[in-house]
């Protein structure tokens, strides 16, 4: 059903105008399209995202005015004045009041909409008084959040099926109705419904963009910047949004989804979170025996890695080198270590800090006994502990 008269009108603009955004809304799935006019823009679930969306009905209308007046006066020129009825062409060189008018009138126009933009601009910008702020930081290809008031850190990552990715010939999975839109269980972002959730966003490797459209926030994620942004989610639900930056060959398989709480719910989970990350925390100080530790590195590494160097190891040629008997994995450990700590200058690889001590202990493990690399090599929690020092 049509909300307001104002988006039915905005509807009926967008299909006029074929905009690009409405195309893309058309693309969304069931569950998180606008009502039943998918080929506009997703119904706003923020106040500020209400008012990005009025200032884009209102530029549309604008627009078409002006298309209308523009064209239907050359038209209405070329019919009325043509040559067969013997039209004279007037003459307005140096017509200072042509000149006048011409000038006036667009300046006119652009000041009514520049003074609803600069405050809607203005008022995306002011992410002062927040009652939450989470660290938000993009990696090839998940999203880390990080609490920072609360000490709660996880990474969220695509849930998607491999199977149902894979479907090109339409011979495997059928896509499900959030298909690239979903994430792990458990590692959405959980806000406060009717708070102000302050976003300090920056990213691991390359440039990404958080965004989600109904909640009116987006915003770019680079190395090395912290740059901030905000919503306010004014009703429970789930909302699902995207990274908007060409960020690598995955790019489309980074989702955000945000999962807003009533206050007492949202406190609940983050008592049931904080207990939950304590008992999966590793002890750094474990000693590992060579056959366990190999057998978690192959889940990290299917994870984290697989997506550039493939399940087999054996990389993308020309793209990612492979691992199957690379000298990095059959070659001095602390250099192996290294780079996956710190990463690689000038190539694709980024660092993978973020993972556990465990973890990377883990995969390095993995990367030097599998594929027939066979070293035998066992690289302890510990080792990596220190190794970060």
């Amino acid at each position: 059903m049509f909300e307001t008269m104002k988006q039915r009108v905005a509807c009926t603009l967008s299909l006029a105008l074929m905009s690009p955004l409405a195309w893309a809304a058309d693309t969304l799935p069931e569950g998180n399209q606008p009502g039943n006019y998918p080929l506009n823009l997703q119904a706003p679930k923020s106040g500020i995202a209400e008012q990005i969306f009025n200032l884009h009905s209102m530029m549309l209308v604008v627009c078409l005015a002006i298309f209308f007046v523009v064209f239907g006066v050359m038209f209405y020129s070329i019919y009325a004045h043509r040559k067969s009825k013997g039209a004279q062409a007037a003459h307005f060189h140096e017509n200072h009041v042509v000149e006048v008018i011409w000038t006036v009138i667009p300046f006119v126009i652009l000041i009514a909409l520049c003074i609803p933009a600069a405050k809607t601009v203005i008022a995306q910008k002011d992410s002062s008084n927040a009652a939450v702020t989470v660290k938000v930081t993009g990696y090839q290809w998940k999203w880390g959040y990080n609490y920072l008031d609360d000490g709660i850190e996880y990474v969220s990552a695509l849930a998607t099926p491999r199977d149902q990715i894979d479907n090109y010939d339409g011979k495997s999975a059928a896509k499900n109705a959030h298909y690239l839109l979903e994430v792990e269980p458990g590692t959405e972002l959980v806000v406060p419904v009717g708070k102000k959730v302050r976003l300090l966003l920056t990213a691991n490797d390359v440039i990404h963009a958080w965004w989600v459209p109904q909640l009116g926030v987006k915003q770019d994620a680079i190395p090395g910047f912290i740059r901030d942004a905000w919503f306010k989610a004014d009703a429970p639900g789930i909302y699902r949004g995207q990274c908007a930056e060409l960020c690598g060959k995955d790019h489309g398989f980074m989702p955000i989804v945000v999962r807003a709480l009533p206050q007492a719910d949202y406190d609940k989970w983050k008592a049931d979170t904080k207990a939950r990350l304590a008992l999966a925390k590793d002890d750094p100080n474990k000693v590992w025996a060579l056959p366990d530790l190999v057998a978690r590195g192959k889940g990290v590494y299917e994870a984290n890695c697989a997506a550039c160097h493939q399940a087999s190891g054996q990389g993308v040629p020309g793209s990612f080198p492979a691992l199957a008997g690379s000298k990095v994995a059959t070659g001095p450990i602390a250099d192996h270590l290294g780079i996956v700590l710190k990463g690689k200058a000038g190539t694709a690889m980024s660092a993978w800090k973020q993972l556990s001590d465990t973890d990377i202990a883990a995969v390095v493990t993995y990367e030097r006994n599998a594929w027939g690399n066979n070293k035998g090599d066992l690289l302890q929690p510990a080792q990596v502990k220190a190794a970060r020092q």
